[in-house]
């Protein structure tokens, strides 16, 4: 079969690569669609390698057809030879074929084309395990979301207010913020010309202070911006794309009984991915099929065009997810 692969120049090329060897408990997909994720971009770069007996190359979502089940997959799980499904890897999804547990394929939602059913797993795992794992978000509370334009926000903001949630999220630009409105955030905050500390400041003052965030910028403002949430709020760090380096007054951690958490879904283990996987077919999915959250997909473009598509996000001009198609 092929895959993309990276060039020692970190350029990619779509090449031939060995076949996968199918274990017991996996099904075989023919892959049609693999959405891009951050991740993607980091692993190229050689920052983060796919765990331990995963194919080198990259992808860690995609949507396609069961081809074949190995034994065990036939005898404990109910998917059938010609399912289409989607399914959350640990990379190896930018290929014509990928094997895969069991229980880390999700059925393709009622109304989702397989374009948009490859851009659920990760970004929808991601969410769900933020939002209501490690955030313990329930109705009426509040949220910030910060880069509001990035493929996950594009899920977590309309997944949070069909829950009922009050959203607050960033953006940079008035133009990204005229891009992000059909997410229905209660309030978007252009730190062009809004400092975000004072925004959360305001709110606190207004009765809505922040109950959770989930943060993939980190940086300087993180810190201020601590001290203006709810009485036992969780912060949710998930990346550090601002930098890694911030400075946090303690005292006000424990007399408002904050929490910062660490949080990446690459380092879940299976079980727990799977947990997760069958939360967002009993939770999500309802809302998916009544329409009320869907993937956000910015641009399509076949798979022998992955390093045009992983420009997009390089240069973050997507407000949504970026999806590659195999033919």
């Amino acid at each position: 079969m092929k895959a993309i692969l990276v060039n020692k120049d970190k350029s990619l090329r779509w090449d031939t690569v060995p076949d996968p060897m199918m274990k017991s408990d996996e099904a075989l997909i023919k892959i049609e669609a693999a959405a891009l994720n951050r991740a993607d971009l980091m692993q190229r770069e050689g920052d983060y390698p796919p765990p331990p007996g995963c194919p080198e190359w990259m992808g860690l979502e995609v949507a396609g057809e069961i081809v074949a089940l190995g034994e065990a997959a036939a005898a404990e799980s109910s998917w059938q030879i010609g399912d289409k499904v989607c399914a959350l890897l640990g990379g190896g999804g930018y290929a014509e074929y990928v094997s895969v547990k069991y229980d880390m394929l999700m059925p393709v939602p009622k109304g989702c084309s397989m374009v948009e059913a490859a851009a659920i797993p990760e970004a929808f795992a991601t969410a769900y395990l933020n939002l209501f794992i490690e955030g313990g978000i329930k109705e009426g509370d509040t949220l910030l979301m910060n880069a509001g334009a990035s493929g996950l926000a594009s899920v977590i903001i309309p997944m949070a207010k069909a829950f009922g949630v009050r959203v607050i999220t960033t953006v940079l630009t008035e133009d990204k913020a005229k891009g992000i409105a059909h997410l229905g955030a209660d309030r978007v905050v252009v730190t062009a010309k809004e400092d975000i500390a004072a925004a959360l400041r305001e709110e606190l003052e207004n009765g809505h202070p922040v109950d959770v965030a989930i943060d993939c910028l980190g940086g300087e403002i993180m810190g201020k911006c601590l001290h203006y949430l709810s009485h036992g709020a969780r912060w949710i760090m998930i990346a550090a794309l601002a930098g890694r380096m911030t400075e946090i007054d303690l005292k006000n951690i424990y007399v408002r009984n904050v929490r910062v958490i660490g949080s990446t879904l690459r380092s879940r283990t299976p079980e727990m991915k799977a947990k997760i996987l069958a939360g967002i077919v009993r939770d999500v999915y309802p809302k998916i099929e009544a329409g009320l959250v869907k993937p956000t997909v910015f641009a399509v473009l076949p798979i022998e065009r992955a390093e045009e598509a992983q420009d997009i996000l390089y240069q973050g001009k997507n407000i949504g997810k970026v999806v590659l198609t195999v033919s």
